[in-house]
């Protein structure tokens, strides 16, 4: 797919679909709960439909009326009605740790399984942790990937241990779970903890749905016996990963981009990606329900550790060569186990363009770039590999997205929200909630 250089300063709003991160989380909890919650706003995507379809086939009902953005989802109340499922989840990295917990509170026997990319993607640790419990998982691979057998009887709780610099998603599994233990659960974070705000997110989520942590820092969480409250409705946020993009373009076409149903309020931890293109030297202004940028007339590189927004980088990474002096990302060494090694994979598409970089084990270094040179970019089948860099292509004639419809794995119609960008926005009335100039 080529894309078309806009040669005019932005001046456009766009929506970006509901958020993975908390569409998944609800999914579960909502599954969990004694009753019927209404989900809106949420994202339809690969990732979703896979783990929806999972909680399908356990014998949940998930009711999907994608027109109107919405799930509604009727939980049991910890019990998961199949006694024995064989689940596909693709590369979806988050059913894959979520289903690998919810499943250990079942009675039968679960064979979980993904594709190639997911087989290798590490869960070894989450399973660990989860036999620390008193759980009967069974690796199927001796690398201890995906697929793994669950003979499950319930979960019996107590003390257990998990590291925190591979996935975050590893904790937030055992959190969500935790409630529906027969005892106590007591989890210790043995090593640093990367992506701390995503942990934030899934705490946030649970009290959303009446279960409280106890935590001391990230480094031990307590979770009594207890059970989530169904809500009648509970709503998404736009995706502020999926949003970073949009807030990226007018960093490097000038002008000013609205993403609407988004807030720093929001519990998305890469919301904090604003801060970064703020010391970059972009304009953030704030309304109660939506976040604009205004580009710099110049741009400065900066140093930042993207340990905690670490699905940010890429979209980083292809600001950086604009930038008026070096970038140094780093913290993003767990990038590499993500849908494809995407440290090596940036760094290999930049040098592609021309661009200077250096790659370190946790992240790179992009000098300026003058002239940018004319390619087809390879994604990987990574949907970020082709969103981040479609953005050169804003700016760069004769940019190409191999395979763009990876996208469909988190954002679906990216590239037709993106074509929107080369037309203004719609003029509204003054004085109109929310109006621009």
């Amino acid at each position: 797919m080529q894309i078309t250089p806009i040669l005019h300063p932005l001046h456009a709003t766009v929506h970006v679909p509901g958020s993975k991160s908390l569409t998944n989380r609800a999914l579960l909890i909502a599954s969990l709960a004694d009753g019927t919650t209404r989900l809106t706003n949420a994202l339809f995507s690969d990732d979703s439909r896979y783990f929806a379809k999972a909680l399908q086939i356990l014998g949940f009902d998930i009711r999907l009326d994608e027109e109107n953005h919405e799930m509604t989802v009727t939980g049991l109340g910890g019990r998961i009605p199949a006694k024995e499922a064989s689940l596909f989840i693709g590369n979806a990295g988050t059913a894959a740790r979520f289903l690998s917990a919810f499943l250990t509170l079942g009675n039968g026997e679960f064979v979980l399984d993904g594709d190639a990319r997911m087989r290798e993607r590490p869960i070894g640790d989450l399973v660990h942790s989860l036999t620390q419990l008193g759980s009967n998982i069974q690796p199927l691979h001796p690398s201890i990937c995906l697929p793994i057998k669950i003979t499950a009887s319930g979960l019996p709780g107590g003390k257990t241990q998990i590291t925190g610099n591979i996935s975050s998603q590893f904790l937030s599994a055992l959190l969500m779970v935790a409630p529906y233990a027969r005892s106590p659960m007591e989890i210790e974070v043995t090593t640093d903890l990367n992506s701390k705000l995503f942990v934030d997110m899934t705490i946030a989520i649970m009290r959303d749905f009446a279960i409280q942590v106890k935590r001391a820092e990230y480094g031990c969480f307590t979770i009594a016996p207890s059970s989530y409250l169904p809500l009648t409705t509970y709503q998404i946020e736009s995706d502020a990963s999926a949003a970073s993009y949009f807030f990226a373009a007018p960093a490097i076409c000038g002008g000013s981009v609205r993403v609407e149903n988004i807030s720093r309020r929001s519990k998305q931890g890469d919301i904090a990606f604003l801060d970064v293109l703020q010391n970059m030297g972009c304009q953030i202004t704030e309304g109660e329900n939506f976040i604009e940028v205004t580009g710099t007339e110049t741009l400065t590189g900066i140093d930042v550790d993207m340990r905690d927004i670490a699905d940010t980088a890429q979209t980083l990474a292809a600001l950086a060569p604009f930038a008026s002096t070096p970038t140094w990302i780093r913290g993003i060494a767990s990038a590499r186990v993500k849908e494809t090694d995407r440290v090596h994979a940036t760094c290999t598409e930049l040098a592609r363009l021309g661009v200077h970089v250096e790659e370190h084990e946790d992240g790179m270094t992009i000098y300026p770039c003058q002239e940018i040179k004319a390619a087809t970019i390879q994604t990987y089948n990574d949907h970020r590999m082709a969103m981040a860099f479609s953005l050169i292509g804003l700016r760069v004639d004769g940019i190409a997205i191999e395979n763009p419809s990876c996208v469909s794995k988190t954002f679906p119609d990216f590239f037709e929200v993106l074509e929107t960008l080369h037309y203004p926005a719609p003029v509204v009335v003054p004085g109109d909630d929310g109006s621009r100039p």
